[in-house]
């Protein structure tokens, strides 16, 4: 059990969109913790939430989004109740994220030096040649060579592997104490993802921050999460330390994402794959939301939601095949 205080609780978090005729839940009542120098893992299809509640804790919905209700706690400070002034000042010093994809993040007739340096600049004392200083020590503890001529490329002078290591250096420049990651790894080849993955270890090790990690990849979550969570369709399925939850998972889909890992030792000829897709917001189904595409499902199943209930390992579980004291259904 992780002993140390929580950087991040996240409480009944509930997030909306606004629609043509009605506003859409995209994440529905989310509860989780952050520990310090934890990594939590966030896993789960696309469309399931993740990076929905990733921007909401960063409050970077955009117009037509809402966080409705619930609380975000960031180091003990209701973030969801500051001024946008305040949250500025918290965002991308304190609490820092790395976006999905680092072309669209990255403003394109602006320097690699001039964006690390605007952060620098709204976030620190620094003076001009200080903050070029920083910049390019930045730029060349992620790896990248020739430091003092990448600082004056722009982005589209650089490949996708060397654009994320800006965002990671953007992230970085004031030390966060919580680094929210949006699928970084995400159209990398592999050699240049297990860079970024050993990068971003090697980082949070060194300053001793919190990592919030979503990602799609089991393989990721097994390398680099302390604990995991499962999201599907808005919710919180299954929750458990990262041993656990691959080990013995609870949640028929939890089983279905595991058991879609290829794997050289089961002899497969065909992928596993879990049947249908994930509902899209407004169309969630009665009952348990993963029963159409459930291989267990009951009738229970299709008539009432089950409720995310604590097993006795310490885990977490929505699902009716598991009753209120966490044991098993026959």
């Amino acid at each position: 059990m992780n002993r140390q205080p929580p950087v991040l609780e996240v409480r009944g978090l509930t997030t909306e969109f606004k629609g043509r005729k009605t506003a859409v839940t995209v994440v529905d009542q989310i509860d989780f913790t952050v520990h310090k120098g934890e990594t939590l893992g966030i896993v789960g299809e696309s469309g399931c939430g993740k990076s929905v509640t990733s921007l909401s804790i960063m409050r970077l919905l955009g117009k037509n989004g809402k966080v409705v209700a619930g609380s975000v706690l960031f180091e003990g400070k209701e973030t969801l109740q500051l001024e946008e002034r305040e949250m500025r000042s918290i965002r991308g010093n304190r609490l820092a994220m790395i976006f999905q994809e680092p072309m669209t993040s990255l403003n394109p007739v602006l320097t690699i030096g001039r964006q690390i340096g605007e952060v620098l600049q709204l976030h620190t004392s620094l003076g001009q040649e200080e903050r070029k200083r920083r910049a390019i020590e930045l730029i060349a503890q992620v790896g990248i060579p020739r430091a003092h001529e990448i600082y004056g490329e722009y982005p589209h002078r650089l490949s996708g592997g060397m654009r994320q290591r800006v965002m990671i250096a953007m992230a970085m420049a004031c030390r966060p104490q919580l680094l929210i990651a949006d699928e970084p790894t995400t159209a990398l080849d592999v050699t240049i993802q297990a860079q970024m993955l050993g990068l971003i270890r090697e980082m949070k090790q060194e300053a001793g921050m919190s990592v919030m990690l979503i990602t799609h990849d089991l393989g990721v979550v097994a390398e680099m999460c302390d604990r995991v969570l499962v999201m599907y369709a808005g919710q919180v399925i299954e929750s458990a330390d990262v041993r656990t939850l691959l080990r013995s998972p609870k949640h028929p889909y939890t089983k279905g994402l595991i058991r879609s890992v290829p794997h050289h030792s089961r002899g497969e000829k065909r992928l596993y794959a879990i049947a249908g897709n994930v509902p899209s917001p407004g169309e969630w189904p009665v009952g348990c939301r993963f029963a159409p595409r459930c291989t267990e499902a009951m009738p229970v199943c299709y008539q009432q939601s089950p409720e995310l209930k604590n097993m006795p390992d310490g885990s977490s579980c929505r699902c009716w095949l598991h009753d209120a004291e966490g044991r098993d259904i026959p």
